[in-house]
């Protein structure tokens, strides 16, 4: 466990060198300036309160004033404009930079293959793209210029300390030790803290995200109860480590009063003693306590400073677990690029199993293995180009699993799929997913208009084309009676719409996609037999330009089909067309019987 964190952590190191700080090193030099010159004026101030006590105020040297004033004034003002100037350059720099850095995120996790967001919660996905980059900004932002900032302006606030009085100062930098030694300490506990915090807050906003998502489903079993209490569980261990992390400032913040009340105890006597001895000047003493104080605030500053950097490196540990995922479109054996679809698909002996979960390092392959779970087992068919070819099958019987390696959403653990002799594993996805339309039966719809949605799959659809697919999905039937037609807002997943609505819209948006290949699971099962005979005629009109995979229960929408294969337990247990099966009086006939009979 610790040597993986360990290697996370320079990781994330390399990380923040190589990508966040290099590539603006034109920006951090020029803040760097800034604060150097800042710092250096911040200087004046103590050193001229030696000259105003000693030299105006005892030695009545009063036409030294004008000229200290002066000094102290442009001090100040130089402070002022450096302090504006690097809010203005750092500051907007790193909210632009976070910026940038959730598309990259975002990009990354979007090309993550299906098994990614099938074991991960969709709010633990958001949280990832949303919250853990948040901290990173103090990389660039004033936060690391601070930090410098501080260490420059407590080696020149020791440098005067040292001139002034050597002994109280080495007593000052003693107790100043003890107390870096303690934040050391500190920051090691809080780390660990920081990122566990930005792991439960994921789990939790996933586990809200759910709870919201399917509320339909809470109220109609009355488990609003039950909710409450898993939301309160995860919000109690928030709580623990919100908990954990604030009695370790506090204990940080404790420590800082105690060591400003050693060393004020400290200065105080030896000053005490200096001044009435003579060794040191009233001012001396002034400019020492203003000294002091320059040294020992950036100190403190830099504690807080040093949370806010643990906390990036945090982030940067949780965005590297996401970065060194292999996306879709890292696999160097994906290089050919696939100019047509047009071309018969084969299933060549395919097997698949899905993973109960993540792999466990300290199983053997074979172990793992046998830990999974197979569901397509050894699959052979042919999909011919213009071919409609319908599966069937009970519930679990892994026709829609089919359909997803079809779609390459998935890889087989063996076997391959061909497309014109060309392995799919080898074709650029990009290549092969543009010329595909998938119609779902759960599809997804997105919070906007109806317009929108059909141009989900052509953005530069005509007007005459949507019209086109419109009609043909007769989704006019329902849009025409619509004040705002096909403008209307249709809310999240399209909840103002019933259920045979949204499947016409996206029958609709693939008909409008006008691919080279359609798949359509369920595609009709919310319809109701008017509708649905509708949309056979329109359909059938898509076969034609297309080769088009179905999965159905509904029996009597795959009547046409060219081959139809029964898959039974992962294996084809029947293939043939419509009446060559039911004249068998196979499963397929038993199966179609039965349905008819409900």
């Amino acid at each position: 466990m610790t040597k993986a964190k360990k290697k996370i952590s320079v990781n994330s190191l390399k990380h923040a060198v190589k990508n966040i700080i290099l590539p603006r090193w034109r920006k951090l030099l020029l803040g760097l300036l800034l604060i150097i010159i800042s710092r250096a004026s911040s200087m004046v101030a103590p050193g001229a309160s030696k000259f105003l006590v000693d030299d105006i105020f005892v030695g009545g040297e009063i036409q030294k004033l004008n000229i200290l004033l002066l000094v102290v004034g442009l001090a100040m003002a130089v402070q002022a404009v450096t302090g504006f100037a690097l809010v203005k350059l750092l500051s907007v720099e790193a909210h632009h930079f976070i910026s940038k850095l959730r598309i990259s995120i975002y990009q990354h996790i979007m090309n993550l293959p299906l098994s990614f967001f099938n074991r991960e919660k969709s709010g633990a996905i958001v949280s990832r793209i949303m919250n853990d980059v948040e901290g990173v900004r103090n990389l660039i932002g004033t936060g690391l210029v601070q930090l410098f900032g501080g260490i420059l302006s407590s080696c020149l606030a020791l440098f005067f300390l040292i001139r002034i009085n050597q002994q109280m100062t080495i007593a000052s930098i003693l107790i100043l030790v003890l107390f870096a030694l303690v934040m050391m300490k500190a920051f090691q506990t809080i780390r660990p803290i920081m990122k566990s915090r930005q792991r439960i807050h994921a789990e939790v906003t996933g586990r809200l995200t759910e709870t919201i998502g399917g509320i339909k489903v809470i109220k109609g079993f009355a488990a609003e109860g039950r909710e409450e209490k898993v939301f309160a569980s995860g919000v109690l261990n928030l709580y623990e480590n919100v908990k954990k992390s604030l009695t370790a400032t506090a204990l940080v913040t404790m420590i800082t009063q105690l060591l400003i009340g050693v060393i004020t105890c400290l200065v105080m006597g030896i000053s005490a003693y200096a001044v009435l001895h003579s060794s040191m000047t009233t001012g001396d003493f002034i400019a020492y306590l203003l000294y002091l104080a320059l040294l020992t605030f950036p100190i403190i500053q830099m504690s807080n400073i040093g949370t806010q950097i643990t906390e990036a490196f945090a982030g940067l540990d949780r965005m590297n677990e996401v970065y060194t995922l292999t996306t879709e479109t890292d696999d160097p054996k994906r290089n050919k690029i696939l100019h047509s679809l047009k071309k018969p698909i084969v299933f060549e002996n395919v097997r698949f199993r899905y993973s109960l979960g993540y792999a466990n390092q300290e199983l053997t392959d074979e172990e793992q293995t046998k830990k999974d779970r197979e569901v397509i087992r050894g699959v052979s068919f042919e999909i011919r180009e213009g071919e409609v070819v319908a599966l069937v099958g009970n519930s679990g019987s892994g026709k829609s699993t089919l359909a997803s390696l079809a779609l390459s959403l998935m890889s087989p653990s063996s076997g391959r799929i061909l497309i014109g002799g060309q392995d799919l594993q080898e074709i650029k996805l990009k290549t092969f997913r543009s010329r595909l339309a998938v119609v779902l039966q759960d599809d997804f719809l997105f919070d906007g208009s109806i317009r929108d949605n059909l141009l989900f799959s052509k953005s530069t659809a005509t007007t005459q084309e949507i019209n086109r697919a419109v009609k043909a999905a007769y989704v006019h039937e329902f849009t025409d009676k619509f004040e705002n037609g096909l403008n209307t807002i249709i809310g999240e997943r399209g909840v103002r719409l019933s259920g045979g609505q949204k499947q016409r819209i996206s029958i609709a948006r693939a008909i409008l996609a006008n691919p080279d290949f359609l798949v359509l699971d369920e595609a009709t099962s919310s319809l109701d037999n008017k509708s649905e005979m509708y949309i056979q005629k329109s359909l059938k009109s898509l076969f034609k330009d297309c080769t088009t995979l179905i999965i159905a229960h509904r029996l009597s929408t795959i009547e046409r089909a060219d081959t139809i294969l029964m898959v039974e337990d992962g294996k084809i247990a029947e293939a043939g067309n419509y009446k060559t099966l039911m004249r068998k009086k196979g499963k397929f006939h038993n199966l179609y019987t039965y349905q008819a009979r409900i």
